[in-house]
């Protein structure tokens, strides 16, 4: 097996909601196509990538150094013993000459092409992501559905409460029992209003309610909201403070009784570590939600579960961050608590296949061989114009 060429390009995923940080206005991302000299039915078998919402595109890390990288080295050096590709040994291969620390955008670039690595891996031995993955790393015995909640509730201009409730009565319509809505770009009486606006809807029942800051508060008003929002036994509050102010999210789990989620935006294994040491979490209750496209993608990411696994953690506390297929194979190759939607957003890269059915909040796998991109018709006809 040799890889051919590796297309490189970029889609818009652009809107106009916004979180309590930044709005989408500009929101793009880097996708990739890998083709290889396999051949099946006439046509190269090409691994396909791309990066998760809320980090732009890397095309010039992917250019500059990645795709150079993987286009330049033996093409054994690529392989398994068996001869077949080995995303591991490729992950060696683009992190060759790196310095540690600096993550980032450097890990988006390696998570982009990681993805599209294993689908290709998965694609030549014929079977699909999900199961490939868990006869390697996982029990041989995958989840055969996941469970999935519906992000939305963005800040939007002239969206007011109603508008809210009715996208979240949609969420519901399409099968979601749980859904997450965005706080911290109002003020606490605002937001206090808009959440009890959603729990009419959920019939007041906080623990399908997620609540998600995207890292915009101080300690103070961490804790303010914290004491004003516990009285809903909300699903969890999540990503608070800064990502990387570990004593923040501490002084919160010693305030806030209920689960708590973060870690969309660490981005390496020495960060989910110290999130692990120092940031308070309770396995008990807590979240973790690692993006593995945006974290230097499943090759690190399974390096983050053996860490969680020697500190006391199930796999069934992580349920990343993304919104789309790659991560829904992995949630159920490692039997992961879950997996994030977006039903309306991010288009075309997020969501899943186009036959793909939620029922109360549960959506089973594509049988494709790979990550199946190929049953997301708009998104693959993006994807095929990289290389055709």
């Amino acid at each position: 097996m040799k890889i051919v060429s590796v297309h490189e390009g970029v889609v818009p995923i652009s809107s106009s909601i916004r979180n309590a940080w930044i709005d989408f206005s500009a929101m793009d991302c880097s996708i990739v196509a890998i083709v290889s000299d396999v051949v099946r039915d006439g046509e190269p078998v090409v691994g396909y990538g791309f990066n998760s919402n809320g980090r732009y595109s890397a095309g010039e890390i992917l250019r500059r150094r990645m795709i150079p990288r993987l286009l330049g080295a033996e093409p054994e050096t690529l392989l398994a013993e068996d001869g077949q590709l080995d995303p591991t040994r490729a992950w060696d291969v683009m992190m060759r000459n790196e310095k540690p620390g600096g993550h980032g955008e450097r890990s988006v670039a390696v998570g982009v092409l990681d993805m599209a690595l294993f689908d290709l891996a998965a694609k030549i031995a014929g079977q699909p992501l999900y199961r490939w993955l868990s006869e390697r790393y996982g029990d041989g015995q995958p989840d055969d559905s996941v469970f999935v909640y519906a992000a939305g509730g963005y800040y939007a201009p002239g969206k007011g409460l109603r508008d809210l409730q009715d996208e979240m009565r949609g969420f519901l319509d399409q099968g979601y029992r749980v859904v997450k809505m965005k706080i911290g770009g109002a003020d606490l009486a605002e937001d206090l209003k808009r959440i009890e606006a959603v729990l009419e809807v959920l019939d007041g029942d906080g623990s399908r309610l997620a609540v998600d800051v995207n890292g915009r508060f101080d300690l103070a008003t961490a804790l303010e909201y914290g004491s004003a929002i516990e009285q809903y036994g909300l699903f969890w509050y999540e990503e608070v403070g800064d990502p990387l102010d570990y004593q923040l999210n501490a002084i919160l789990a010693e305030h806030y009784g209920g689960p708590l989620a973060t870690g969309e935006n660490l981005f390496s294994l020495q960060d989910a570590r110290n999130l692990i040491r120092y940031g308070g979490l309770r396995p008990d209750r807590d979240f973790i939600q690692v993006d593995p496209a945006l974290s230097y993608g499943l090759v690190e990411y399974l390096r983050i579960q053996d860490m969680l696994r020697a500190h006391g953690w199930s796999s069934r506390r992580c349920i990343p961050h993304g919104g789309h297929q790659f991560s829904l194979h992995i949630a159920a190759a490692l039997k992961l608590g879950g997996n994030e939607s977006y039903p309306g957003e991010f288009q075309p890269t997020g969501g899943f296949a186009d036959d793909a059915v939620v029922r109360d909040s549960y959506v089973g796998l594509t049988e494709m061989p790979g990550i199946g991109l190929e049953g997301k018709a708009a998104f693959h006809r993006v994807l095929r114009e990289l290389h055709s």
